[in-house]
């Protein structure tokens, strides 16, 4: 018995394999925005464990320090150490902005997510987990450990607002939940940049303090003073990270902290829910908007290239009909062709997904349990792309066999 599938890809085998490439360029597509969905999850999971926290405490009705701003006095952490469960407690700020490297024949820009940490060492609340060269923060002032992503080295000089800072440490997949890479500073240099007024505004508004008549009375004594001396500080800090007993349960250790420090306490599962529900959820909709419409393209491809195919070997349809082949097998020889056709497609997009996924300026993660599933996906799309050359082939008439 003729194979119809076989024959048409000896006898065009240039043909049917270029348009397996085609098809495979279209379902790599397809793999890597799956990949970048999965990689927008993994970088809010990294994002997590990076911080070391158990408890994130922000500023009272807020979805902070991730989601929304979150501004707390950074003496708030002194209380919080004193609670029950409580082992460590850290404060930290978190500032999206532009990183100048400085000291280049070429400045360069390189957006980053700033965190503002005290210099405790490895293994405290906001601390980078692991070094890949360098050393941790030990000062108090312009010194940086930035993640390799931003493009920095060693010695590297990078300025953040108004200061200077040099680069000492190197820390590998430190990332914010939009994929910027982190750069850590000391916390008071964090303060002063994501808090502190420039200096012409603090200028302007000591100018307005010392005008308002109300400040400049009899017996306000000192007030004036004091509220020009708070605009030379910045004591705030967008959270406080806290480490709990091992073995402790998070919410019995969170409630107190909220009831008595009238804060916002986040367990991590509450975090992740966060960062995943609220944060990215725009973008996984999105995201999945466009796997639907590649692949409701990737199957209108399919069955045109194979209704084209089979609308040329009509006559050779006909005679098989004209012998008396059935028409399961005939259906069966065009399932073939389409099935072969998207195992071609499939393997190239695998191969060319796996390539360019490391191009790509933010994570792309390919899981094996995807690529399962868009294998299946794209079988069940050949067979039912296939129906309509089926069809086409089952209504030829056996006389064309004869006739033309």
């Amino acid at each position: 018995m003729i194979s119809l599938a076989g024959r048409d890809i000896l006898h065009a085998w240039g043909k049917f394999v270029f348009t397996g490439i085609g098809l495979g360029l279209l379902i790599g597509v397809t793999l890597t925005m799956a990949g970048v969905y999965r990689g927008m999850v993994d970088d809010a999971h990294v994002l997590l464990d990076n911080s070391g926290a158990d408890l994130w405490v922000v500023q009272q009705d807020t979805l902070g320090p991730y989601a929304e701003s979150s501004s707390i006095y950074d003496d708030t952490y002194r209380g919080i150490l004193g609670m029950t469960g409580v082992v460590r407690a850290a404060n930290v700020t978190y500032l999206t902005m532009q990183v100048r490297q400085t000291g280049v024949a070429v400045q360069r820009d390189v957006r980053a997510m700033v965190v503002g940490i005290t210099p405790e060492g490895p293994g405290h609340p906001g601390q980078p987990s692991y070094l890949v060269a360098g050393r941790h923060i030990t000062r108090g002032h312009y010194e940086a450990v930035a993640d390799i992503a931003t493009g920095f080295a060693l010695g590297d000089r990078i300025q953040i607002r108004r200061n200077l800072f040099t680069v000492v440490g190197l820390t590998r997949r430190m990332v914010s939940s939009g994929g910027d890479p982190m750069v850590f500073i000391p916390l008071k240099d964090a303060q002063e940049a994501q808090f502190l007024k420039d200096n012409d505004a603090i200028v302007r508004q000591r100018a307005r303090t010392a005008e308002n008549q109300e400040l400049n009375r009899p017996g306000v004594p000192g007030l004036l003073e004091a509220l020009i001396a708070s605009q030379s500080t910045n004591p705030y800090v967008n959270a406080v990270l806290v480490q709990i007993q091992p073995g402790a349960d998070p919410e019995t250790v969170a409630e107190p902290i909220r009831r008595w420090k009238r804060l916002t306490v986040y367990t991590r599962a509450q975090m992740q829910e966060i960062l995943i529900a609220k944060l990215i959820a725009t973008s996984a909709k999105q995201i999945g908007m466009f796997l639907v419409i590649l692949a409701i393209v990737s199957a209108a491809v399919v069955a045109f290239i194979i209704y084209t195919l089979t609308l040329g070997k009509i006559r050779e349809i006909a005679v098989l009909k004209l012998i008396g082949t059935k028409n399961r097998t005939i259906s069966a020889m065009i399932l073939q062709q389409s099935v072969a056709l998207g195992l071609i497609g499939f393997i190239v997009g695998k191969i060319v997904a796996t390539f360019w996924a490391p191009i790509f300026p933010k994570y792309v993660l390919l899981e094996p349990g995807d690529a399962l599933r868009g294998f299946v996906a794209v079988m069940i799309i050949c067979v039912l792309a296939s129906i309509v050359a089926i069809r086409a082939a089952l209504n030829v008439d056996p006389a064309e066999a004869i006739g033309g």
